[in-house]
């Protein structure tokens, strides 16, 4: 096969597709003498227009299997070669020159020359044909032959049992293109199934989005509250804690009394034995002091259990934060497919995350609650 510079395009467009009558091969001679240049002449139709990659291409074809498919006034008929399937089995192929103006009717006339070094060597049946630059065949030209000028014109008769052969090779394209309407409904099919599928994801993905915007609101409303009443529990153990502190005071001030007290009691009694009773008193409001004292110790003592159990229960609201991370993870495995539902079950993972927090604080306030109740 004979190429010149650069390879035309060309496609794997079965014949059926294409169109034959587009453009028509005039003055078409029956064979063409070797060794010399060949001039095709050819005829643009009413409504098509050229391209700067269209081409005409020099193909081999079986003349026994050659079929008349259209009929002209100017060239008596157009011809298919059936023996060829695609564009791409061209044996050489000369590119196209494009009209300057394709409203004058002279344009609509051309030629293009074929170089004698560049054409079949043998006496096989060639045809024209003119491909377009998508590589789809728009005219074909009669059958020739490159042979000396003193051989005997062939007479070609298409016998009946060509005629049936051609009959049965037209039932098995007529089947093979039963097979592929076939599976073109069955593709199509296929994608409406797709498409429903498509749709029920996306109705699931927007009810995700309306629950976690609704989560999330009350998410917020619920944090709110819990940072008021974590707040106020911070005023009310900062007070506890200043009062603590006084008592502390106060109770090293009365034991700093006491001692003078009894110093001076101790020359009370050698002096006046009527301070006796006045001594006794004020011990006995020293012993009320120390079990008051005694008292605030203890409740001092319940508030650090109550820190312990703060902590006690921030450890197991961790643990239950782990667990529900573990249950995040399996719920966006399971939905990975679906990069959509996924970042919604991603923000759901996020919401949880805050939601656990949330709980530790509100646990926490429950227990100082109880504390207070408690001391109370």
């Amino acid at each position: 096969m004979e190429k010149t510079i650069e390879d035309p395009p060309t496609s794997a467009i079965l014949l059926d597709h294409c169109h034959f009558s587009q453009v028509i091969f005039n003055s078409v001679e029956k064979f063409y003498i070797p060794g010399g240049d060949v001039t095709c002449h050819y005829t643009f139709t009413q409504h098509f227009i050229p391209r700067r990659k269209d081409w005409i291409g020099i193909f081999r074809c079986s003349l026994n299997e050659t079929i008349q498919l259209f009929i002209t006034p100017d060239t008596g008929s157009i011809w298919h070669q059936v023996g060829w399937k695609t564009t791409r089995e061209y044996y050489t192929f000369m590119w196209v020159t494009l009209p300057i103006d394709l409203n004058n009717k002279s344009a609509k006339q051309q030629e293009v020359q074929f170089k004698a070094y560049y054409l079949p060597k043998d006496d096989e049946y060639y045809q024209f044909c003119y491909v377009d630059q998508d590589g789809v065949v728009r005219g074909a030209s009669i059958p020739f032959q490159f042979r000396p000028e003193n051989e005997e014109d062939i007479l070609v008769v298409t016998t009946q049992g060509e005629v049936e052969e051609i009959e049965q090779h037209n039932k098995e394209l007529c089947k093979e293109n039963q097979e592929l309407k076939d599976s073109c409904v069955s593709l199509q099919k296929q994608n409406s199934d797709m498409q429903a599928e498509l749709q029920k994801k996306q109705e699931e993905l927007e009810t995700l989005q309306s629950i976690n915007k609704k989560l999330e609101l009350k998410v917020k409303e619920q944090k709110d509250y819990w940072e008021t009443e974590l707040l106020q529990l911070k005023e009310q153990n900062q007070k506890m804690s200043s009062e603590n502190e006084k008592m502390g005071i106060r109770v090293d001030q009365l034991q700093a009394q006491l001692s003078t007290q009894e110093k001076e009691m101790e020359k009370l009694v050698q002096g006046d034995q009527d301070k006796t009773e006045q001594l006794e008193q004020l011990k006995k409001e020293n012993d009320h002091l120390f079990l008051s004292l005694t008292e605030q110790r203890k409740d001092q003592k319940k508030l650090e259990q109550t820190v312990e159990q703060m902590k006690h229960n921030e450890t197991t609201a961790m643990k239950k934060q782990q667990e529900l991370m573990d249950e995040n993870f399996d719920l966006s495995k399971r939905l990975s497919e679906n990069k959509m539902m996924y970042n919604a079950l991603q923000r759901e993972k996020e919401r949880l995350e805050g939601e656990n927090d949330l709980k530790f604080v509100c646990m926490a306030i429950v227990t100082l609650k109880e504390a207070t109740l408690m001391k109370t």
